[in-house]
């Protein structure tokens, strides 16, 4: 397929230089079914992007489409701040009954904005009230959204730099094999909490991705993640996970956390919440924590009620019974094998390759052939992402929902586009 990128004068001439992704894909598009976007052109595109993870269920999957549709024929109420609906009843009730009590999960339920940064400042903001204490712990290539308390949580120089103000009361750690194993877990951190004259404020709480997505595929050990939870309770600082590219199923379970066996003091939540691509957030916390006052911390678009409603038909068609994990386990060993097979028919590109799930990432010793790769695959019809400080990771983020053809087909495209630039 040869692409001619077309004419953008518009996206080009009134739209913002902060655009991104329109770079590397320079298409426009159209329409979008399931695990394949369409160009103005007539172009097909298959889609291992899936909306950053906000898409796991696909583009316009039908039955979330179906619910929708009638919903909204119906006069439903779209925009309801944080007032009682029944299209918020009936997702917390899914909610609840699906995944919480399932897994014997006491949280609590927050409808923060509608965005992953607006869970996490919730969730920044409720841990240092509860403990009365402003440091916060992250990782080294963390990322956590973009607003400013995200941003003092979040490892990449490029993205701090554009706060134009200082980030304070964030203080990094290495993040799990920063050290190649050299460093035992949690040496630095556990001698600077010890010392009293390392500097380090006693933390409110430690947040943590179980996999660095933004970050470059990093996956944490079980093992890192539970002597976290452990560190974290004999210090008396809150763990929160930030599940908001892993959760939903992306890394098999619901909660990216549950294979480690750890129950996070706060969870955040979006992307794939809402099932259809609509914004949607939630801040799961431990009652015990719920000491917010009324309106202590609100945002207007908090009820968006179309998102509800494609939510709870998500948890209802595919969270019922376990299905749903053990093909997204299947799909991910299927990904693995086709990448150690381009690895090892490239073994002068020294690369290496990483995953859980469906999030997988491939990383070459030369750094910039992440991108040639990603731009030959576009060219092929094959749309994926670079992630890493420096764009090193080839990164695969197929919807769950994607069929082993499909897999198939865009693993042969990756496959080709790493030949092909090799």
């Amino acid at each position: 397929m040869t692409i001619t990128p077309p004419a953008l004068s518009v996206f080009e001439t009134l739209e913002s230089e902060v655009r991104s992704y329109c770079r590397g894909w320079p298409a426009v598009f159209d329409r979008a079914q399931g695990s394949y976007m369409y160009d103005e052109d007539g172009h097909t595109y298959l889609d291992f992007f899936a909306g950053a993870g906000a898409l796991n269920y696909g583009h316009n999957n039908p039955v979330l489409k179906r619910a929708l549709i009638d919903y909204i024929e119906r006069d439903g109420v779209t925009h309801g701040l944080d007032m009682g609906t029944t299209a918020k009843r009936a997702f917390l009730e899914s909610f609840q009954n699906t995944i919480l009590r399932p897994r014997d999960l006491p949280y609590k339920v927050m409808f923060p904005g509608p965005t992953g940064t607006n869970a996490v400042e919730a969730a920044l903001k409720l841990a240092r009230k509860v403990k009365g204490r402003e440091s916060i712990v992250s990782f080294t290539n963390a990322f956590h959204g973009m607003s400013l308390g995200a941003l003092a949580v979040t490892g990449n120089s490029m993205k701090r730099a554009g706060a134009g103000i200082p980030l304070v009361h964030g203080t990094p750690m290495p993040f799990d094999n920063y050290f190649d194993g050299v460093v035992p877990d949690f040496l630095w951190f556990e001698r600077l909490l010890e010392d009293q004259g390392s500097g380090l404020n006693q933390p409110a709480a430690v947040i943590v991705e179980t996999v660095q997505g933004e970050g470059g595929i990093n996956v944490a050990r079980p093992e890192w993640l539970r002597a976290l939870a452990d560190l974290c309770q004999r210090r008396d600082m809150l763990l929160i996970v930030d599940d908001i590219q892993m959760g939903c199923g992306r890394t098999g379970a619901f909660f990216s956390f549950e294979e480690a066996g750890i129950t996070p003091d706060i969870v955040t939540l979006s992307k794939s919440i809402s099932g259809y691509g609509m914004p949607m957030s939630l801040t799961l916390f431990k009652p015990e924590l719920d000491i917010w006052e009324p309106g202590e911390h609100n945002g207007t678009f908090r009820g968006n009620n179309p998102a509800f409603v494609t939510a709870a038909a998500t948890l209802d068609t595919y969270w019922m019974d376990s299905q749903t994990e053990k093909q997204t386990i299947a799909r991910g060993e299927q990904v693995e094998e086709a990448l150690r097979t381009i690895v090892e028919e490239h073994p002068q590109l020294g690369g290496q390759y990483r995953g859980r799930g469906l999030a997988w990432g491939v990383e070459f010793a030369d750094k910039s052939r992440a991108s040639d790769i990603a731009s030959r695959a576009f060219e092929l019809g094959l749309l994926i992402e670079t992630s890493g400080p420096e764009s090193e990771v080839v990164k695969l983020l197929p919807p769950l929902t994607v069929t082993p053809e499909e897999l198939d087909e865009g693993l042969r495209t990756l496959a080709r586009a790493v030949r092909e630039t090799a």
